[in-house]
C-alpha cells in the first residue's frame, strides 16, 4: 500500500515539475492544442491544468484568465452533480472577471463571464437566477460594442437564448430571441449551437418548417472538433429533437 501512495506521488511530482520547467507560451500553446482536439473530460482536466500553470508563469495573464473560464464552462457542462456544477461554474465567473480587470477594452473576458454566469444560472435554475440576466445583457452587449462577431456571433446568440429561456413576466420574448439568433447566423452561419437555438425559438413561434430546416443543416455538417466537443454531440441534439411531436404532424 504505502508503495503505491509513493509511486502516485512520484507521478504527480514529476508532472508538476514537468509544467514548471515550461514557460507560459508553451504551456498555453500545448493547453490549446489540447482544447482543438478535446473529446473527453481528461483532456479537458489536462488542458485546465496547463493554463492552470501559465497563469502562474505569464506576466501578461488576460489570455490565460479567459481560457481558464472557458475551460470551467467546458468542464461544469459536462458534469452531472449540479451541486458540482455550480462550484466549477462559479470558479469560471472568477477568472473571466479577471480577464475583464486585466482588458477591459478586450471581448473575451465578459463573453465568457456572461456565458458562465448563464450556465451558472441554469444549475441554480432560472427563476432563482433572475437576478444574474443584468449582468449576462450587459456582458454581452459589452461584447457587442467591442466586436460583435467574436465568437462567430457569439454575444447575439447567448442574447438570443437569454430571451427564448426567460419567462414572459421576467423580459423573456421569442421574438427578440429569433433577432438576436438571425444576427449571430450572420456571423458564424455554420455554428450548430446558433442552429439548434434557433429551432427552438421557431418551434415556439410555431414555424415548423424552419425549425427543421435549421436541425437538418446541423445533421449535414462534416465532423470535425471546430466546435466545444466536435460537432457530432449538436448533431445528437438535433437528432432528439427531431423526435418531438411536432416535427411529426403532417404539413
Amino acid at each position: 500500500m504505502k508503495e503505491k501512495v509513493f509511486f502516485l506521488i512520484f507521478i504527480f511530482l514529476s508532472f508538476s515539475l514537468s509544467l514548471f520547467g515550461q514557460d507560459a507560451k508553451e504551456l498555453i500553446a500545448q493547453a490549446d492544442a489540447l482544447y482543438a482536439e478535446m473529446k473527453d473530460m481528461a483532456t479537458a482536466q489536462e488542458a485546465l491544468n496547463k493554463y492552470m500553470a501559465a497563469a502562474l508563469k505569464a506576466d501578461d495573464k488576460h489570455e490565460v484568465y479567459w481560457k481558464i473560464s472557458r475551460m470551467h464552462y467546458y468542464i461544469g457542462s459536462h458534469t452531472e452533480s449540479n451541486k458540482d456544477k455550480k462550484t466549477i461554474f462559479s470558479q469560471g465567473i472568477y477568472y473571466a472577471k479577471k480577464a475583464v480587470e486585466s482588458k477591459p477594452d478586450r471581448p473575451d473576458g465578459y463573453y465568457w463571464l456572461g456565458v458562465v454566469n448563464g450556465v451558472y444560472g441554469e444549475a441554480r435554475g432560472v427563476l432563482k437566477s433572475l437576478f444574474l440576466v443584468d449582468d449576462i445583457k450587459e456582458a454581452m452587449n459589452k461584447v457587442i460594442e467591442i466586436d460583435r462577431s467574436y465568437e462567430d456571433g457569439g454575444p447575439d446568440r447567448v442574447l438570443g437564448r437569454v430571451y427564448f429561456k426567460l419567462p414572459g413576466f421576467a423580459g423573456g420574448d421569442k421574438k427578440k430571441s429569433l433577432e438576436h439568433l438571425l444576427k449571430s447566423k450572420e456571423f458564424g452561419p455554420n455554428d450548430p449551437v446558433t442552429r439548434i437555438y434557433l429551432a427552438d425559438t421557431y418551434l415556439e413561434l410555431k414555424e415548423v418548417d424552419k425549425a427543421r430546416a435549421e436541425l437538418e443543416f446541423v445533421l449535414n455538417l462534416p465532423s470535425n472538433s471546430r466546435w466545444i466537443s466536435g460537432v457530432d454531440e449538436y448533431k445528437a441534439q438535433a437528432q432528439e429533437m427531431l423526435k418531438k411531436k411536432e416535427f411529426q404532424k403532417k404539413s
